[in-house]
């Protein structure tokens, strides 16, 4: 994305629309007239201020991304489905929307840790340290996941080298674990808590048991960790498709 100077007229409009503040300002001077530019480095490729259509001359160019600033937008952008993964968003559906594919079946959890936010965002290699962690744990990430898919080493956890550095609004590092092993899975994300320089949420699916149940939340009362009042429950509505 970037500001077509000749049709900027430095009105400030779009300033607030960028959940990056990537979008800058340059005052008027005696020899130059005021303008709004995009930080391309800081820009995460959203389309949020595109989209947005506050500009009053449309100075706004959306260009054709290439490789690896496509995973910008590939990250940032909920209208641009992955390549890898054909979906819209950081991980699978299920994660995110009401599970009808049994994806997490019952004596499972199902972890995303979901890096970055507006206003934050991340560089893709701040989650390095926690794949890392968890590999040599022998847990094995979601496949149809974007960030699994840019991953070269599975021993260090390594990223693309030419995708790590790339700004996004946020990732999910996604995956699911056997219900026994969801302390040693806790004890792991504290520790990334304590390595990470972005901030990230700490997302758990599971499911009611025919008893009213919940083993999972039973898990996560017995590591200490709070359940947030604002978190989102899928009441499940919809024809199951797999067992």
């Amino acid at each position: 994305m970037y500001i077509d100077q000749e049709k900027c007229i430095g009105c400030q409009k779009c300033l607030n629309y960028c959940p990056v503040a990537a979008i800058e300002y340059s005052g008027r001077s005696k020899d130059q007239k005021a303008y709004a530019f995009i930080n391309r480095d800081e820009c995460v490729e959203c389309a949020v201020c595109y989209r947005a259509r506050v500009c009053p001359t449309d100075a706004f160019v959306q260009e054709a991304l290439d490789w690896p600033r496509i995973l910008r937008s590939a990250f940032s952008d909920p209208f641009n489905p992955h390549k890898g993964t054909n979906v819209p968003g950081r991980g699978t559906e299920e994660m995110k929307t009401t599970d009808i594919t049994n994806r997490f079946p019952e004596g499972t959890i199902g972890i995303g840790l979901e890096f970055g936010r507006p206003g934050i965002g991340l560089r893709l290699k701040e989650t390095e340290p926690v794949i890392r962690r968890l590999l040599e744990s022998g847990i094995k990430l979601e496949p149809c996941n974007p960030l699994t898919e840019l991953i070269t080493d599975e021993n260090t956890g390594q990223l693309k080298t030419d995708a790590a550095n790339e700004k996004v609004l946020s990732a999910i590092v996604e995956f699911i674990a056997p219900l026994e092993q969801a302390e040693e899975v806790f004890d792991i994300i504290r520790e990334a808590a304590q390595a990470t320089e972005t901030v990230f949420s700490l997302d758990i699916v599971g499911k009611v048991s025919a008893d009213g149940s919940i083993p999972v939340m039973q898990e996560v009362e017995k590591a200490g960790l709070r359940v947030a009042p604002n978190g989102k429950v899928n009441v499940g509505l919809g024809r199951m498709v797999a067992k």
